[in-house]
């Protein structure tokens, strides 16, 4: 007996055609190269936004140290 997996279910609702194309007559989709290269630039795109986020935090707390020490040094 032959375990059905989650994502197999899935891309068989999204398009039984390719499920079947892939599965049963072994065809691997085209635009692998593509896909694969789309996936890298969204995990930079996906980095590059927690760093933003990061520094808007850094941002914000160094204009608060910024405007203390100027009641401070008054």
């Amino acid at each position: 007996m032959q375990i059905i997996r989650a994502s197999e279910v899935g891309e068989y609702v999204y398009c039984a055609r390719a499920w079947w194309l892939r599965r049963v007559a072994g065809l691997e989709p085209a635009g692998r190269a593509r896909r694969e290269h789309g996936t890298a630039l969204h995990a930079r795109h996906g980095r590059a936004v927690a760093l933003s986020s990061v520094l808007v935090i850094a941002g914000v707390a160094l204009a608060v140290v910024a405007v203390a020490l100027i009641f401070i040094a008054r």
